[in-house]
């Protein structure tokens, strides 16, 4: 009679077993910088299109994410010159890029190493409607 407990336990549980939590961004240090490029409400707005965006990080922990306008300058060159917005037509005073640090839980979708902390980059455009939206993330 002991094992039916166990057993139930094992079959309530196991359903369970493959599902991964979106990432979570509650407990993260946000830091908006300072600019001479954008507001701090253009700032806010791409951290907030990073927030959704890494919620399809399955398994994540958002730590830490920051706005540094030197990084930022130069990421943002490479973007328009060598990535998307040499094919795209975004201007210059429409690209942001964010950095940030995130923890990879045991569950992590499996293209990261779980229990490992990463650094990214984020590279945010705006449209003409002025919504900003995420359309490069990863290591660089």
């Amino acid at each position: 009679m002991k094992r039916t407990p166990l057993v139930l336990l094992l079959v309530l549980l196991l359903p369970l077993a493959g599902c991964q939590s979106p990432g979570t961004t509650g407990h993260a240090d946000i830091r908006y910088g300072t600019s001479t490029r954008f507001s701090q409400a253009e700032i806010k707005s791409a951290v907030d299109a990073v927030l959704v965006k890494f919620r399809d990080l399955r398994g994540c922990d958002l730590k830490a994410i920051w706005y540094d306008e030197s990084a930022s300058d130069v990421m943002a060159d490479s973007y328009l010159t060598y990535g998307g917005g040499s094919t795209n037509n975004v201007s210059r005073d429409d690209v942001i890029v964010l950095l940030s640090d995130f923890y990879a839980g045991w569950s992590a979708d499996s293209s990261l190493n779980p229990n490992t902390t990463y650094s990214w980059s984020w590279t945010v455009i705006r449209d003409a409607q002025g919504a900003w939206r995420a359309v490069t993330w990863g290591v660089g």
